[in-house]
């Protein structure tokens, strides 16, 4: 099963529209299935007294509101109409999380493929609701959230209208970057096997190892923050991959998938010229003339693997030499 692979500019534009068509070139020329960004009216987001996050403040190098902050670090809606449009050009798939109900109904306008709903939203009852109704698959980040929590979302989104069958919940964890050891990468197992959801995984990690082990645990999404630049200010670009460092996952992650394979465990194509190569036969360990007992001492087993197999090793114990034998002589069947 191919993996959904979504290239995360989020807000890695710093506001700025040509930026932002960058990125979509950079998800292209990775490989990336899906370049997503996010859509928000900030003052529907968070309060003039809501304060930055340790990351972000150390990210940045500054300690301002998170209004400002966000206000400095997102497009204005009406943009993403031109990014969408680029999106389609560049054969590409568009999506956008929304950060509030004003800027979820604009995106719902925009007839996406699937719609992201992002950590913070999980219990926001009525975005939740919302969200929910559109008729359309889901994709739900679940970072700094419990099972039950979880599981809470997901009956909200079905009484909505959503079906459990078209939601993949991603496994999470939100820190920019996100230690290794807070990973918690079987906390998706997890969640597939308690909620019978498809799972995936959301990376913030630094580097490429984790999303690939997510793939080879069973991840039908991975989502990765890029940017096109880690020295560029802003909150996320540090904790992102720049663009060469995508089209690695990108192609690990291919790899993997063919890797893993079918789960039927047989002999392959590529190996049919080594079996006789690196298996044994019974052999002589000394000279053996005609008649002669075959026992214990007198034979060994030794590459190759083109006469008797050493399976048969019983069998030949205690027979006799029907001719006479060299040392490291094959026994044959006659």
């Amino acid at each position: 099963m191919k993996t959904l692979i979504i290239a995360e500019a989020g807000v890695n534009h710093n506001a700025n529209l040509e930026l932002a068509f960058q990125l979509v070139d950079a998800a292209v020329a990775a490989g990336a299935d899906v370049v997503k960004f996010q859509t928000a009216k900030p003052e529907e987001v968070v309060t003039r007294f809501g304060t930055m996050a340790d990351y972000q403040i150390l990210n940045t190098g500054k300690n301002e509101s998170q209004l400002e902050m966000t206000k400095k670090i997102h497009l204005p809606m009406e943009d993403f109409i031109e990014i969408q449009k680029y999106c389609f050009e560049k054969e590409i798939v568009f999506t956008t999380t929304a950060f509030g109900l004003v800027s979820l109904e604009f995106i719902r306008k925009m007839n996406l493929d699937f719609y992201k709903i992002p950590s913070g939203e999980i219990t926001n009852l009525p975005y939740l609701r919302k969200i929910g109704g559109f008729n359309k698959p889901l994709v739900l980040s679940t970072g700094m959230s419990t099972i039950s929590e979880i599981e809470n979302a997901l009956q909200v989104l079905e009484a909505a209208g959503s079906s459990r069958s078209e939601i993949t919940v991603l496994h999470c964890t939100t820190e920019y970057p996100a230690l290794i050891k807070d990973v918690n990468l079987l906390a998706m197992k997890a969640i597939h096997e308690q909620l019978k959801v498809r799972i995936g995984y959301s990376d913030h990690t630094l580097g490429i190892e984790i999303p690939i082990a997510a793939v080879a645990l069973g991840a039908t999404v991975i989502e990765k923050h890029f940017t096109m630049d880690r020295n560029l200010p802003g909150p996320d670009h540090k904790a992102s991959l720049e663009p060469g460092e995508l089209k690695s996952m990108v192609a690990a992650i291919r790899n993997i998938e063919e890797a893993l394979g079918d789960g039927i465990k047989r002999l392959m194509p590529s190996e049919i010229g080594n079996r006789a190569i690196a298996r044994k036969s019974i052999v002589t360990n000394q000279p053996i003339s005609t008649g002669q007992v075959f026992t214990e001492d007198n034979l060994t087993t030794k590459r190759p693997g083109t006469g008797i197999s050493p399976m048969e090793w019983d069998r030949i114990i205690g027979t006799k030499a029907h001719r006479d034998f060299f040392v490291d002589e094959l026994i044959d069947e006659s």
